[in-house]
């Protein structure tokens, strides 16, 4: 096998820097132009001596490497409609009106409780073209119809700013959509929107008529809905008609990666296909021909899949390691990986704050360097026992290359994660095969109904096993406290393990042995870190929530029953990312007493006669009647506080009294949660 390439890392490593770099300090464009243009500038002399003195300088090298970091930079800011002159933003005023928008359906997301949810590209605004994506949310109603992609809409609405986390350790919402180019919102109804045009002009508005005809036509098979769903996540790459409870079965048994059309989807199909294109190799010209297909029917398959960013850089992926597989040329599986990363984030430069993106490359990863040195531990004689043992590496492998970034994530691990991957994969080919073969049956009306039942009953039973494994709640490790730190030393231990494992020396030992001391550092600042007190007034809708924290205790004072409290996410993430190991829970109390300040809490009852001190905060909850200027004057209160179980007409009228008596007012449903450290 041909020696791995560390050029090849080192280049895509820097690209991935830039990409990096610009996201974390905010370099313009204009900057990204004239970094790239120097370092050319620079490569290009340095290329020219090097060439001259038949030797590659240092100077080359750092040139090569500069110059692919101000790439990433431009790649970046180049993927950045904002950068676009006629981006909607740059004619957006700060106290906004309603506007008419003409909108064109890029993607339906999965439908919330209240809302139907589209990210839509902008087309039109006050009828001046511009450009730009925006998610829109449209109010249920039993009556409306959903919209598909490609269908241009009209509306008059506002643009409002994505909605920002308002609690600490909350996920990030309006983070994730910057991610993906989105800043803005509109919410409308179904009477406020007039449909201007329902034709498809795109390749994925034609998908996903394929994909409506696909399910009509088995629908007519009298396939249960879960099964139904089951089938576009696994076939089609389509969640948004899945439960919540079929998606929370598969992530506590440690098998949501099956729902995902991922690497492991596209690896098996490629076999398959490897397996059934393989004639073709007989013919003249039979490997150009047979990759040349292999590539249109995986990309085609993508395309139906909706395009979807695990499908892209899976197809991407093992579009290389096609190629590479029927080339002539020797070649090594990191280097055709990072090959495929290279191109991705050329492409798509935010895949890498992808979470899919990093755990699908870290888990192919894992697999190609770990499984061979974990099979070999164990040398079975019968095929059957081989087989398993083949199964059983590969997921072992897997886990330990996505468990830091799992655990940093999701903060929870599935104990038994081998028995659902060991009971599934094995039969994962045949599933998707079988898929495959009903849905092209259906679409020829030619599919046998004992086919269908038959491959709705393997469903249904893979959807019965999930089911009891995660049941098994006392193997389900949740709210595990971990950081980047973590991940970091996590992995240099994994490697360090690894190279010793390989072979022995001095160098490798005391890589170990310094591994370890940087594992026992981080865990001590991490301890040191979370040692300080805090006290928190949390924002929770109709509801009251305070916290005081003080080292590694979590006092907690509400007024929420036992269920609403275990079901509430709002403790939990506060929790793990402050690495709470004892929580208690109380009655809200009307006076609190935190690093030399008084808080005093007024509920509904207005009640706040007090005489023998003076409160420095005042906390407003369950929009309590009372003069707000009395209370000023009788108590002379640094700060207001009014949290999110008030009456929103209440806390405009008190917010409007703190301006003109200017005094400090805090509203936690604007601001976010009130803080004191």
């Amino acid at each position: 096998m041909k020696p791995l390439n560390s050029t090849v890392i080192k280049l895509t490593f820097s690209l991935a820097s830039g990409i990096l770099a610009t996201h974390l300090l905010s370099i313009t464009l204009r900057q990204s132009i004239y970094g790239t243009l120097i370092f050319l500038l620079v490569f290009t002399i340095s290329f020219l001596i090097s060439k001259r003195q038949y030797k590659k300088t240092i100077w080359f090298g750092v040139s090569t490497y500069c110059l692919l970091c101000f790439i990433g930079t431009l790649t970046y800011n180049f993927h950045n409609q904002k950068n676009f002159k006629t981006h909607y933003s740059h004619t957006l005023l700060d106290n906004d009106i309603s506007h008419q928008l003409t909108l064109k359906i890029r993607e339906q997301l999965k439908s919330s409780l209240y809302h139907d949810k589209y990210i839509v590209d902008l087309l039109k605004k006050d009828k001046r073209k511009t450009c730009g994506k925006l998610l829109l949310y449209i109010k249920n109603d039993s009556t409306q119809h959903k919209y598909n992609v490609d269908d241009l809409l009209y509306t008059y609405a506002q643009l409002q700013p994505t909605s920002v986390r308002l609690n600490p350790n909350q996920f990030d919402y309006k983070s994730y959509l910057e991610k993906q180019h989105i800043y803005h919102q509109v919410y409308a109804n179904q009477r406020s929107i007039l449909t201007l045009k329902s034709e498809r002009n795109t390749v994925l508005g034609y998908a996903q008529d394929l994909r409506q005809k696909i399910n009509a036509k088995l629908k007519a098979f009298n396939f249960k809905p879960e099964e139904l769903a089951i089938i576009n996540a696994l076939l089609l790459g389509q969640r948004q008609d899945m439960s919540q409870n079929i998606y929370n079965d598969y992530v506590n048994a440690g098998a949501v990666h099956i729902l995902a059309v991922s690497g492991l989807h596209i690896g098996i199909i490629l076999m398959i296909l490897q397996v059934v294109l393989k004639p073709i190799e007989y013919l003249k010209y039979g490997k150009f021909i047979k990759v040349s297909f292999l590539l249109i029917l995986l990309w085609s398959f993508a395309i139906i899949a909706g395009l979807s960013a695990s499908v892209t850089r899976a197809v991407t992926m093992f579009s290389i390691v096609a190629i590479a597989l029927h080339s002539n040329r020797l070649t090594n599986i990191y280097n055709t990986l990072t090959i495929s990363i290279f191109i991705l984030l050329l492409c798509q430069p935010m895949f890498l704050f992808d979470v899919g993106f990093q755990m699908s490359y870290l888990a192919v990863f894992a697999i190609v360097s770990i499984q061979p040195l974990l099979y070999k531990l164990w040398a079975p004689k019968w095929k059957i026992q081989d087989y398993l043992w083949k199964i059983s590496t590969v997921t072992i492998a897997a886990q330990i290359g996505v468990v830091p970034i799992s655990l940093y994530y999701f903060h929870q691990f599935p104990s038994l994660f081998f028995i659902s991957n060991l009971a599934i994969i094995p039969f994962l080919g045949i599933i998707l095969g079988l898929g495959i073969l009903v849905i092209v049956l259906a679409l020829l009306n030619s599919l046998p109904e004992f086919l269908a039942q038959f491959f709705g009953n393997l469903i249904n039973l893979m959807n019965t096993l999930v089911g009891w494994v995660a049941q098994q709640e006392a193997f389900l490790v949740t709210a595990i406290s971990f950081g980047v730190a973590h991940i970091l030393v996590y992995y240099t231990l994994t490697i360090a393990i690894i190279r010793l494992y390989t072979r022995q020396n001095y160098r490798r030992w005391l890589f170990l042995l310094i591994t370890i001391v940087m594992v026992q550092s981080v865990m001590l600042w991490y301890e040191y870190k979370n040692s300080h007190s805090k006290f928190v007034v949390f924002h929770k809708r109709r509801h009251s929530i305070i916290a005081e924290k003080r080292n590694a205790t979590l006092h907690v004072f509400d007024n929420l029953d036992s269920i609403a409290i275990k079901n509430d996410k709002l403790i939990t993430n506060f929790s793990i990312g402050h690495f709470i190991n004892t929580i208690s829970r109380d009655s809200i109390k009307s006076v609190y007493v935190f690093k030399g300040q008084i808080l005093l809490v007024i509920d509904s009852l207005a009640v706040y006669n007090i005489k023998s001190f003076r409160p420095d905060i005042v906390l407003l909850r369950n929009s309590p009647r009372l003069n707000l200027e009395r209370l000023i004057d009788s108590i002379e209160p640094k700060l207001i506080i009014a949290d999110g179980s008030n009456y929103k007409s209440y806390i405009s009228r008190w917010e409007a009294t703190c301006q003109k008596r200017q005094l400090p007012f805090h509203q936690t449903g604007k601001k976010g949660a009130f803080i004191i450290k």
